[in-house]
């Protein structure tokens, strides 16, 4: 039983180490592509909001894709020019618009621990449960991969997703354990997430909770937060107040 579980936690392990970061899956716009942005693309990355606004005035269409499918909503966001999003946003981008490697402006904000990005992405209608972003992932399993808690906490107040599992198997809680680091960040981020009523007992594929992570790789702060909430979503279940 012992082999068996130090064999599953040594592939969960190797996986991780496997796993690309999601800012190295990012790919915001490169030197090449700023030179030869025109019309709104090159507007959004300089954060022209007067030119955004009188191009978008004399037709040009909001949501145009680059080579790599960024909008102009998009490739303001990845260069942080927030005035230039709002004003997007107020004329019609697509809200929800993803690039080549379906990050939306929502993950962007959440993988750069933009607060302020975050914020008006959500104003302006960005889905917090849609699956965006690598591994069919959302920017809440983003942020809690990174521990970005502040990030983690507003997204569990506009309703994100707690327990979406993404292609690697893995939910938030799990992928903070697997993947974070242990860092004060980190463990606030699996209390903030267990607060919040992430079920704990969902297992990855090789069958081992968040909690088993932790205790493998002894996290013993994180272990006094799971602990606790094991078994709770069962006891919910038939009625039972923890």
């Amino acid at each position: 039983m012992i082999r068996h579980l130090t064999l599953a936690l040594a592939v969960a392990a190797t996986l991780a180490a496997l796993a690309p970061s999601p800012l190295r899956a990012q790919q915001p716009p490169g030197d090449r592509e700023l030179r030869i942005y025109a019309g709104l693309h090159a507007a959004a990355a300089n954060g022209d909001v007067a030119e955004i606004e009188k191009l978008i005035g004399e037709g040009e269409n909001p949501n145009l894709q680059d080579s790599n499918s960024r909008t102009p909503l998009i490739v303001a966001a990845y260069r942080k020019h927030h005035d230039a999003v709002r004003a997007l946003l107020r004329l019609g981008a697509d809200p929800n618009a993803r690039d080549l490697q379906r990050f939306d402006i929502l993950t962007i904000a959440a993988i750069n621990n933009n607060m302020e990005l975050l914020k008006i992405a959500l104003e302006g209608g960005t889905d917090p449960r849609a699956v965006a972003g690598n591994y069919d992932g959302t920017a809440l399993i983003s942020a809690a991969h990174l521990g970005h808690v502040d990030i983690v906490r507003a997204l569990i107040a506009a309703k994100a997703p707690l327990d979406h599992v993404n292609a690697m198997g893995w939910t938030a809680l799990l992928m903070c354990v697997v993947l974070g680091n242990n860092s004060k960040e980190h463990i606030a981020t699996v209390e903030a997430l267990v607060k919040a009523g992430a079920d704990v007992d969902i297992k990855d594929r090789g069958g081992n909770t968040a909690l088993g992570h932790a205790r493998a790789r002894r996290y013993d702060e994180m272990i006094k937060i799971l602990e606790p909430a094991t078994g709770r979503k069962t006891l919910l279940q038939q009625g039972k107040t923890l």
